[in-house]
């Protein structure tokens, strides 16, 4: 069974989310229950997985979560009471935005782009030229279908006919984007001969899918032009969690979530601060703002075909749902953290 556009969607009137620090099962997840906490095996094995997940569960993404494949950013209380997860996704972007300095009319490269919802906003909202690369095909195809779609909607009385440049951009509002598929740790030899000449580098919960994160702080530096910016938000574990609440909590995050092992915030800057990089921005710990996002996700996923077909992916694709379970666990004891940084050349 593949994923396809008619993919389950969530119910009218979903469960109400429940709260934060509540980790209960459902009788939907205890029928379809696995032990979690599981070590991947080889680095390699684990990008296979990771692309093979994202090639058939990207359309699932699109029909439970939406465009933006990332967390919801709700800063005060009214905001937690009232914004949607679509608001509070574009909060998030615009919190990046605000903390990086990313300016309008940049050339930027969006890594890890998933179905292409921030590298849209930055060109059609900023009039950015954006390049967006994913190790999934499929999200490219995706992510390219919907440019179209949006292009072609921003001129509902024209007959508009829209074809990629000779490039491959897609112009977009003011800006103008494209889509590659291409595995991030090769971005360095990829984009040779564009070394110092991105404006920006864009990375929003991606990075904690990299088996090597020090590299791609070295491939953000060749990348980037002189005075260019990385924007960054991502995934961590907190600092000095005991043998216990690692075991408890972040191995099965890492399991489920099919992430190699999870770093701190201050690892990130060693990182970037050894490859070169000096830190503008952050790190900004906003976890307590965006835990919302596994309190509705649960709410979501409560949908039998949606379990159905993760069950007949394998072990991982229930892994996968189970481990939401286990992000709320870590956000309520505060050993799994958020945060966003920003960095400059």
């Amino acid at each position: 069974m593949t994923a396809t556009t008619d993919a389950p969607r969530p119910a009218d009137e979903p469960p109400a989310p429940a709260a934060a620090s509540s980790v209960e099962t459902t009788d939907l997840s205890k029928q379809y229950d696995t032990p979690m906490g599981l070590a991947h095996t080889t680095m390699q094995a684990l990008k296979d997985r990771i692309k093979l997940h994202y090639d058939l569960a990207s359309d699932y993404y699109l029909n439970l979560w939406g465009e933006h494949i990332h967390h919801g950013y709700w800063a005060t209380d009214e905001a937690k009471t009232n914004d949607s997860k679509e608001v509070a996704q574009v909060n998030l972007i615009r919190l990046l935005l605000t903390i990086s300095g990313v300016a309008e009319g940049g050339r930027v490269l969006d890594v890890g782009c998933g179905i292409g919802g921030t590298s849209r906003f930055l060109a059609s909202q900023l009039g950015c030229t954006v390049t967006g690369i994913t190790i999934s095909g499929k999200q490219v195809e995706m992510a390219t279908r919907l440019t179209k779609n949006e292009a072609t909607a921003a001129s509902p009385a024209e007959e508009v006919t829209v074809s990629p440049d000779a490039d491959g951009f897609l112009a977009l509002g003011k800006g103008k984007v494209r889509f590659i598929e291409l595995d991030a740790e090769k971005m360095g030899e990829f984009f040779v001969s564009d070394a110092g000449r991105f404006d920006a580098v864009w990375i929003s919960e991606a990075l904690s899918h990299f088996p090597n994160k020090a590299l791609f702080f070295n491939n953000a530096h060749k990348v980037l032009r002189e005075g260019g910016k990385l924007a960054l938000a991502d995934w961590f574990k907190g600092e000095g969690l005991a043998d216990k609440e690692f075991e408890n909590d972040i191995k099965p995050i890492e399991d489920g979530m099919l992430l190699p092992p999870l770093c701190t915030q201050q690892d990130y800057v060693k990182f970037a601060t050894d490859a070169g990089l000096k830190v503008i921005g952050g790190p900004k710990d906003i976890s307590k703002d965006v835990s919302k996002t596994w309190d509705i996700s649960w709410s979501l996923v409560q949908n039998p075909s949606l379990w159905a077909f993760a069950f007949s992916q394998g072990r991982d694709g229930i892994a996968f749902l189970q481990a939401f379970r286990a992000m709320r666990r870590g956000y309520a004891n505060g050993s799994f953290r958020y945060a966003v940084m920003a960095f400059e050349k």
